[in-house]
């Protein structure tokens, strides 16, 4: 098992500051999370290691007995020549936890869970570590409580608007308060509502992950949402003025004159709020369908037949 320089993966100086170390740790994350590289083993791979390696830098008595063992972690490893006690001691292995906390990183993509981190923490900071040298067994220390996952079902109005909901976990009701924006498949983190923890250490969290139904009328794309919306023949041929409904209301929009059908105008402003972000919406996109009158009186017959003639 090889030694991880954690201040290597995130490129940061050995005494670098702790927002230096979360700066570092955003932009890479960012550049690295799986929603931006689906399918890659090597991105998500190098995903799993930064987070690792912030979990133990941005926590700064995680990172004094990382900094005391240094390379000599395997002096450690092969079973006490290390002189002092157990530098790692105390550290369960939190399993499921998401490393991207809603503080952190939910203004950038939102929480994103994984599986766990690599033999080299566990050795030091997970319950292989806290059984060595000592005799004592991993739960003397204590191992943080596992994380629970739930689903909760939105409507795109109660996307659209921020919503107030209470889960029922077992005997616990639990209210979340869920900020406007929030999107299918986005976890949501509760802290402390997960499994009990052993010994003195903490409960896990309970990870919502929200569904959204699907609406009538409005398809969400992105941060943009989509709606069709049925025009006469003579504003699309002559132009005039119509009114679309938004999430907030009808508004008034401008169709310019030889409007195809299918065209689609653009309302910027008029989408879903970005999550995280106040004052910040993507648009609306009016796709407009041409209405073709079916049933017509002899004399309107007449008026189109002309009009055909006069294009010859």
């Amino acid at each position: 098992m090889e030694y991880k320089d954690y201040y290597k993966i995130l490129g940061v100086d050995k005494n670098a500051s702790q927002a230096e170390i979360k700066k570092a740790y955003r932009k890479l994350a960012v550049k690295y999370h799986p929603d931006k590289n689906p399918g890659n083993k090597e991105t998500e791979s190098r995903f799993k290691e930064i987070n690792e390696a912030h979990e133990v830098l941005s926590k700064p008595e995680k990172r004094k007995k990382y900094d005391e063992l240094g390379e000599n972690w395997n002096r450690f490893d092969q079973g006490g020549a290390y002189s002092g006690n157990n530098p790692f001691a105390g550290f369960g292995r939190q399993q499921g936890q998401s490393f991207y906390s809603d503080e952190d990183l939910n203004d950038v993509f939102g929480a994103f869970g994984s599986s766990g981190f690599s033999d080299f923490f566990e050795v030091f900071f997970g319950s292989r570590a806290s059984s060595r040298g000592s005799g004592r067994r991993a739960e003397d220390f204590g191992v943080k409580g596992q994380d629970l996952q739930a689903e909760l079902q939105l409507s795109l109005e109660e996307a659209y608007h921020g919503s107030s909901k209470v889960l029922q976990l077992q005997h616990e009701k639990i209210r979340m308060t869920i900020r406007p924006g929030a999107r299918d498949g986005q976890v949501l983190r509760i802290k402390g509502k997960g499994g009990k923890g052993k010994g003195t250490s903490d409960p896990g969290n309970l990870m919502v992950t929200i569904r959204l139904l699907p609406h009538r009328s409005f398809e969400r794309i992105g941060n943009d949402l989509k709606v069709q919306h049925q025009i006469s023949l003579f504003d699309a041929v002559l132009g005039g003025e119509t009114k679309v409904k938004t999430m907030d209301g009808k508004i008034k929009i401008r169709i310019p004159a030889g409007t195809k059908n299918n065209k689609t105008l653009r309302v910027k402003g008029k989408g879903m709020p970005v999550y995280g972000k106040p004052n910040q919406s993507g648009d609306l996109l009016v796709q407009l369908q041409v209405e073709i009158p079916e049933k017509l009186t002899p004399a309107q017959k007449e008026l189109f037949e002309k009009l055909r003639l006069s294009f010859n």
